[in-house]
């Protein structure tokens, strides 16, 4: 009877559930939890990335803590806006085709950074994908904003003519 109830409803059964499911409907956070959730991850995630560009100038180990926390700093930020519309819709979001390109990059990109200082310590190409990182990460948030990208694209080439 559950199995017939759950084709007719939509509503998956507990062991039908993917884990992201589940997390999203044991979210009960109200919306005001949500947005405190929102502004106090996004301000870790600002703070985190402003203490690395200050790490920078740190002789010896400046680079690395630069490295982590800028990239700590931008999975925070982008983490932060799982508050306000849940994990599973975020991850669809970022999955869009008009975002799924700069996902991509911007994941990889930051998985790069990581393995390029710690792992290869070349601290040179940490730096050109934290530079890689940046860009991603605006080109990302830029597609939430109404022809936000037609308008820098727009600009770009007109100051390349």
């Amino acid at each position: 009877m559950d199995k017939l109830k759950s084709v007719v409803t939509g509503k998956p059964q507990a062991q039908d559930r993917t884990i992201l499911q589940a997390a999203e409907e044991a979210s009960t956070l109200g919306w005001g939890t949500r947005v405190k959730g929102f502004i106090g991850c996004f301000v870790i995630g600002v703070v985190c990335t402003i203490l690395g560009v200050c790490f920078l100038f740190v002789p010896k180990i400046g680079v690395i803590l630069f490295i982590v926390m800028y990239t700590f700093g931008n999975v925070c930020s982008l983490c932060s806006t799982m508050f306000l519309m849940g994990p599973l819709k975020q991850l669809k979001r970022m999955c869009d085709k008009t975002r799924a390109l700069a996902t991509a990059i911007m994941l990889t990109c930051l998985v790069l950074t990581l393995c390029a200082a710690f792992w290869w310590k070349n601290f040179g190409l940490a730096l050109l994908f934290v530079i890689l990182q940046c860009l991603a990460f605006a080109w990302y948030g830029m597609s939430y904003i109404p022809f936000m990208r037609d308008a820098v694209l727009k600009l770009v080439s007109c100051a390349i003519k």
